[in-house]
């Protein structure tokens, strides 16, 4: 990740390709998972030699729409015909191999990050990444534990909700996403659902704010950046959101926002969130380790250096404390438009 020096200087924030980079980089990225069928609820005859699945998850996607990638696995090599038959996909879930119930509604990488910032900070920094090891239950779900349906249909309202959310939080409205067509609401999801960078972006940029700063902190607009291989994505907003924005250059810009989208996820506690401007009172860019100190001032004492009581994980890269807040909603929030912060507790590698 990049950190940035003086005010003034020349910074990644203003540079297209590197916009795109990191848009891709955390689009791109993966988590380790090893999913374990409770043999207990294996049906008669199955093979209990193969009941685990490995996979790369992509950070991006959903417990539930792996399901299908397991089922067919589970029908080609552990369930006989009969296993198979008697199996219903729809009271499959999740829990961790300690027993703490998964929340599928969460994208993949904010699951895998809550559970490595909960390790002792060397094994969170051991260069071969953990695999997050699940238990998958074939019956049963705990309707009462769980907020809804696990299931694809739900997620993907889940999901719509967040987006939404997010968008209120960044604008002051939601006019973005409902100026957004039924199609292209369902177009985002198709991208998250097919893991295709380009469908996803092709309308996600419509709501989401560019990284070209406006003219606080002295640095001049730069163009709409286009990520690679997308040559037709432009950040233009739906005409019906908001008639006459194009007059102003900056309108779109990430520091033009009204406040970043962002939730501090603490080890086994509570989820922080807390409206977040891009800029200080004086024009100055709002900071990572600014913003933490603000809401942990314990394990943050002194931005913005390092801590050694604490560290935060974005997206799976250890953050620095003077990255730009805006930057990070602009070029490191999650498909649904949050920045999620995950800290550590302790010295990261220490």
């Amino acid at each position: 990740m990049s950190t940035y020096g003086a005010r003034h200087a020349p910074s990644a924030f203003s540079t297209p390709a590197s916009i795109a980079l990191f848009r891709r980089l955390t689009w791109e990225g993966t988590v380790p998972l090893e999913i374990r069928v409770d043999g207990k609820e294996l049906p008669a005859n199955s093979n209990r030699g193969l009941e685990c699945y490995f996979v790369q998850a992509p950070r991006v996607s959903y417990l539930p729409l792996l399901v299908p990638e397991v089922r067919q696995f589970l029908m080609d090599v552990v369930f006989d015909e009969n296993g198979g038959r008697v199996v219903k996909e729809e009271e499959w879930w999740f829990e961790r191999e300690d027993g703490g119930l998964v929340k599928w509604h969460w994208p993949i990488g904010l699951i895998y990050d809550t559970y490595t910032t909960s390790l002792a900070p060397a094994a969170a920094a051991a260069a071969s990444p953990v695999p997050l090891k699940l238990v998958l239950h074939l019956a049963s779900p705990p309707t009462d534990k769980l907020l809804l349906q696990p299931s694809a249909d739900a997620c993907k309202q889940a999901f719509m909700g967040q987006l939404k959310e997010a968008d209120f939080l960044r604008w002051g409205s939601t006019k973005r996403m409902t100026g957004l067509r039924k199609q292209e609401q369902d177009g985002i999801w198709d991208g998250i659902k097919e893991h295709n960078f380009d469908t996803y972006w092709r309308i996600a940029s419509k709501i989401t704010p560019t990284p070209s700063p406006n003219a606080q902190g002295g640095r001049s607009p730069s163009p709409a950046p286009v990520p690679p291989s997308s040559a037709s994505m432009v950040h233009t907003r739906p005409p019906s959101a908001e008639p006459g924005a194009g007059s102003d250059a900056n309108r779109d810009a990430a520091t033009s926002v009204r406040s970043v989208p962002v939730r501090i996820y603490l080890p086994d506690g509570p989820v922080l969130q807390d409206l977040v401007p891009p800029t200080l009172d004086d024009g100055a860019p709002h900071i990572l380790g600014r913003f933490l100190h603000s809401h942990l001032p314990l394990l943050f004492p002194a931005p913005p250096g390092p801590s050694e009581l604490a560290y935060a994980v974005v997206q799976g890269v250890l953050c620095p404390m003077d990255a730009e807040m805006a930057w990070l909603g602009a070029c490191m929030a999650g498909a649904d438009g949050w920045v999620s912060v995950c800290v550590g507790i302790g010295r990261f590698g220490g």
